[in-house]
């Protein structure tokens, strides 16, 4: 293995892949540093550098609700943190525009992640410290070494505009710019990167054609299948109410969120959709949704219900939908990984 030499705890007899299909992505092991002492700060001080419509990925847990803006996630890729007291790593694969949270428990270890500078099919291969096996980032699964075949648990995480965040969760907390590293946060290195139409970065498989390669796909798992909702199904309606695999599933959308992978500067890049995803079920019923203005009403009850899954007023006010289990990437990177999974409208 090229560079094995840096990894002397990393077991490579044992793993689940060719490793001749992880190849270098240019910069060597922790080039792309993981933060692993964020800081964070509140809404008055982050509204300083932050602009509304600048993208964030959104995690809550318990009372504890944080943000963590793409413009340094960007070049970091990988924050190691604990939200409402359970250790998480934060990931986002520029290459893939993926958007995972792993709950980093396995069995009485908790570990640490680290960018190990290589890729597999286009996305991040990570590496935790402990034990220096690596995990594809985006199946949360360990692929080489001690902890080969492995996977992660996901907690709910969701890209949305800070604007959106601040709004729905005054007092939540954002990470700060304050990392010990010198970066031009607030830029993007992977300009004009989302094209719809582009090319993958260091992909050699073929292309799944169901879907144009870049187009922002959210995904749904129900049981063991996978359905993705292509973000252009949501330019007639910003609601989907579905049945997938026996569960009741609902995704609100709001257009408004700038690309972080569009233009140098994030706040202009080009606005593309937020969406969330959540059961529809919910104290025995099971509720149907549509658009009114910003927000969202159930037809049963009448309640408003937020991007976040919350009911703001009605009858349901203070109860919150379960989030599905979920993420946001490009088209071709996950169905490289999960060639089975249904299209919706397709």
């Amino acid at each position: 293995m090229p560079g094995a030499a840096q990894w002397p705890k990393t077991n490579f007899e044992k793993r689940n892949v060719d490793l001749g299909e992880i190849v270098s992505g240019g910069p060597p092991k922790d080039g792309i540093p993981a933060l692993d002492a964020a800081q964070f700060v509140g809404i008055p001080k982050a509204d300083a550098w932050l602009d509304e419509k600048e993208p964030v990925i959104a995690v809550s847990l318990g009372d504890d609700t944080k943000a963590y803006p793409l413009q340094i996630l960007i070049w970091h890729e990988i924050v190691n943190d604990t939200v409402g007291e359970v250790p998480v790593s934060v990931t986002f694969c520029p290459l893939c525009n993926s958007c995972i949270a792993f709950d980093r428990r396995v069995g009485d270890r908790i570990l640490d992640f680290g960018t190990t500078g290589r890729l597999r099919k286009s996305d991040m291969v990570m590496y935790d410290r402990q034990t220096q096996s690596w995990w594809q980032q985006l199946i949360g699964e360990a692929i080489v070494g001690e902890l080969t075949g492995t996977v992660l648990k996901t907690v709910p995480a969701d890209i949305v505009s800070y604007g959106q965040f601040k709004r729905a969760f005054p007092a939540g907390k954002v990470l700060s710019r304050d990392t010990g590293y010198l970066r031009n946060y607030g830029t993007n290195p992977y300009r004009g990167y989302d094209s719809i139409t582009d090319r993958p970065f260091l992909f050699y498989d073929n292309v799944d054609p169901r879907l144009a390669p870049m187009e922002r796909v959210i995904n749904v798992r129900a049981g063991p299948e996978h359905r993705i909702y292509p973000f252009s199904a949501f330019e007639g309606t910003p609601v989907i109410n579905d049945d997938f695999n026996g569960e009741a599933l609902v995704l609100f959308s709001r257009h408004g969120t700038h690309s972080v992978l569009d233009t140098g500067q994030i706040s202009d890049g080009r606005f593309v959709r937020s969406v969330t995803a959540y059961s529809r079920a919910l104290q025995g019923k099971t509720l149907t949704f549509v658009a009114v203005g910003e927000r969202f009403v159930d037809n049963e009850t009448g309640s408003t219900w937020d991007l976040f899954g919350r009911a703001i007023s009605g009858p349901l006010t203070g109860q919150r939908l379960v989030s599905a289990d979920s993420g946001v990437h490009f088209a071709f990177a996950w169905l490289a990984f999960n060639p089975n999974s249904s299209i919706y409208g397709k």
